[in-house]
C-alpha cells in the first residue's frame, strides 16, 4: 500500500526558505511520478512541481527558479526546497504520487495529508 508522510512546513518570513520532505513508500521510484501540489484557502489544488521516474522535473512558472524538487530513491523520500518565499506561496502543500506518468491533474494523484506553509510579509 502507498504511504505518504509529509514534514517540513511552518511559518517563515518573506524571502526565507523551507524544505519539505515526503517519505513515500509502496511506490516504484523508477516508474512513478512524484509531485507537490498546494491549495490556498478558497482555491483549487495547484501543481507546484513534479519529478518523473527518470528524474525529469517540471516547475510551475510561479515557482521556477525559486523551488527545487528532488528525490532520494534509496531513502524513499521526496524533497521540495523552497527559497525566496513570498506571501503568495502560503498554502497547504501536498505530496502526491501518480502511476507511471505526470499528468499534472490532482484528481489522478494519491495525495498525502498535507503540511501548512505560511509566509509572512
Amino acid at each position: 500500500a502507498v504511504d505518504l508522510v509529509e514534514s517540513g512546513g511552518g511559518l517563515v518570513q518573506a524571502g526565507g526558505s523551507l524544505r519539505l520532505s515526503c517519505a513515500a513508500s509502496g511506490i516504484t521510484y523508477s516508474r512513478d511520478c512524484l509531485s507537490y501540489y498546494r491549495q490556498a484557502p478558497g482555491k483549487e489544488h495547484e501543481l507546484v512541481s513534479s519529478i518523473d521516474g527518470e528524474g525529469s522535473a517540471y516547475y510551475a512558472p510561479s515557482v521556477r527558479g525559486r523551488f527545487t524538487i528532488s528525490k532520494d530513491n534509496a531513502k524513499e523520500t521526496l524533497y521540495l526546497q523552497m527559497n525566496s518565499l513570498r506571501p503568495e506561496d502560503t498554502a497547504v502543500y501536498y505530496c502526491a504520487v501518480e502511476y507511471e506518468y505526470c499528468s499534472g491533474s490532482w484528481s489522478r494523484n494519491y495525495g498525502g495529508q498535507g503540511t501548512q506553509v505560511t509566509v509572512s510579509s
